[in-house]
């Protein structure tokens, strides 16, 4: 085959996809984890390595949400680190439009690029959530639907500012003079999977970081993408979409299987179960058995908060007919959570099957990779590279050595 898979892993900052009590968790906010990892990945021959990132610590009913990582470096800073340490390996930094400014991000970034010799890249995210406001004393700053409008003059701006030109521009959303300091132009990852975020990926982004890894939706989502690509002028070979992924491995099927078992039950264990349904019945929950029934109580007055940000759009309304169908179910706490709570599908088998399967995806045109989120440090890692990587490389869809030393040569993209 000439195509070519192309791999990432991304680091989350926040949320239950790491197993933490495993006995050989390495330290989440360690600067040897990072290079460890990096540096195995730069071994398995991956395009990059993803930093998630927060700008502040998550909450639950107004507090501080005490299931998540506090202690995280700066994102850019970390992976500034990680240069020194590495030598091919891409460095994404998950970086904010809705909170950040164009012209310090955009030099920020592209001091970046220059100091890890053209391996950067900026994965653009946007949020609507108020404690993240707090921080920048903007509360819920922009509605839900004007994030991604921000977020296009955003990267507008700094693509501007990366070409050597200046900056004049003023609007309700941007407001910004600036003349160019570092010239690095960063490749450019999307996350969003809605219109909107859709439409700045096929405007702006190099790589999409989709959530579509269902075969069918992957394939819809590609040709969708490719449609609103060529309505910008581009082609549809200037874009690579790497859908987000779990991947569980075993020497055997049913071990993998097994794994996976206890991998879901672990990423949502009895407080996050707990957490879970407190948003929805906004009360203190923390006395009742998450292997019991729900809760007895009637949910406090009024549909969820919206600037909240950590619930669907869909289900921030009707609560209470969701609770009332949820009671009818007869489940525990754990086992409601579980089933309700939306999930990443997971490749889970031998290498074998797995690479069988991505191949499938790639012939396709579904996918031109994956970008793996994973649950176990260093685990999956190690079977990631180890185990995975020679299948794919016996498969003929996966390189046996670097050909470049950028971020954008791994990528292959013009």
């Amino acid at each position: 085959m000439s195509r070519q898979l192309h791999l990432g892993v991304f680091f989350t900052g926040v949320g239950p996809q790491l197993i933490w009590t495993d006995p050989a968790f390495a330290a989440h906010t360690h600067i040897d984890t990072f290079v460890r990892t990096a540096q195995t990945l730069e071994r398995g021959l991956f395009d990059a390595f993803f930093l998630g990132e927060g700008l502040r610590v998550r909450e639950n009913r107004g507090r501080i949400h005490e299931l998540d990582v506090a202690g995280r470096p700066d994102a850019i800073t970390q992976l500034a680190a990680l240069a020194a340490v590495t030598e091919k390996i891409g460095l994404v930094a998950t970086q904010n439009t809705t909170y950040n400014y164009p012209a310090d991000l955009a030099r920020r970034l592209a001091s970046l690029d220059v100091v890890s010799g053209g391996r950067a890249g900026w994965n653009i995210v946007t949020t609507d959530n108020a404690w993240t406001g707090e921080n920048f004393r903007h509360g819920g700053w922009l509605p839900h639907e004007r994030r991604y409008e921000r977020a296009e003059a955003f990267v507008a701006t700094a693509r501007e500012l990366w070409a050597g030109q200046s900056v004049d521009r003023h609007t309700d959303l941007i407001d910004v003079t600036a003349t160019p300091t570092v010239t690095g132009r960063p490749v450019l990852f999307q996350a969003g999977d809605s219109p909107g975020g859709r439409e700045l990926a096929a405007k702006h982004a190099d790589v999409v970081f989709s959530a579509n890894t269902d075969f069918d939706k992957a394939v819809a989502y590609a040709a969708d993408l490719r449609e609103r690509l060529a309505k910008h002028g581009r082609s549809a070979d200037s874009l690579r979409i790497l859908p987000g992924a779990q991947v569980i491995i075993g020497d055997t099927p049913a071990e993998a299987a097994e794994k996976a078992e206890w991998l879901k039950r672990e990423q949502v264990n009895g407080p996050r179960a707990i957490a879970f349904l407190e948003q929805y019945w906004g009360k203190d929950l923390s006395g009742y058995d998450p292997d019991g029934p729900l809760p007895d109580v009637e949910p406090a007055e009024g549909e969820l908060d919206p600037s909240r940000g950590t619930i669907a759009i869909e289900h921030r309304t009707g609560k209470r007919e969701r609770i009332a169908e949820w009671r009818s179910w007869g489940l525990s706490i754990r086992e409601l959570v579980l089933r309700v709570t939306p999930r990443h599908n997971a490749f889970i088998g031998t290498p074998g099957q797995i690479a069988d399967e991505w191949t499938r995806y790639l012939e396709a045109g579904a996918v031109d990779g994956f970008n793996v989120v994973p649950q176990q440090l260093p685990g999956t890692i190690d079977d990631l590279v180890d185990k995975l990587v020679p299948a794919l490389q016996e498969r003929g869809v996966y390189r046996t050595a670097y050909s470049g030393s950028t971020l954008r040569e791994h990528l292959d993209l013009r």
